[in-house]
């Protein structure tokens, strides 16, 4: 047991390199992204941009977040003008969101930011390690 304990190093594991290589990105990102966004923000954002109406728990599914979070993003969104809620008009229970037809021109801001954040992230690796590490990182998501 003694050396299986020895064999373990910090700097060869996978959630320790990944911290480290999040922690670069965030960095970039809080530099880059305007508006105040936190990475949750920028993709509920970008997905609704894309999505152009939904609702509030397809836009969470699409972005891999759950009730409540995206509750609290889609909230924060709209106290900074850049989500519309709308009642369904087919069932009034349910809201459909929107990017505010006055805010639409933020969207190719945002996705200029988002690229140049990936591209800065990556910056240290070839074009085909960039593939490549997206390729394993959608098999690990």
């Amino acid at each position: 047991m003694e050396d299986k304990v020895s064999e373990y190093t910090l700097d060869h594991q996978v959630g320790y390199l990944l911290r480290l290589a999040n922690q670069r990105h965030s960095s970039l990102f809080q530099e880059i992204v305007p508006y105040g966004l936190t990475p949750t923000q920028f993709a509920a954002l970008v997905k609704l941009a894309e999505l152009k109406k939904c609702s509030q728990n397809e836009l969470g599914r699409r972005t891999a977040m759950d009730v409540a979070t995206i509750k609290g993003v889609v909230e924060r969104l709209r106290k900074k003008g850049l989500v519309e809620v709308n009642s369904d008009p087919n069932d009034k229970r349910r809201a459909i969101l929107s990017i505010p037809e006055d805010q639409l021109g933020i969207v190719p801001e945002l996705y200029e930011a988002g690229n140049k954040v990936s591209n800065l992230t990556l910056s240290p690796l070839s074009a085909s390690e960039r593939k490549t590490l997206i390729r394993m990182l959608k098999r690990l998501g």
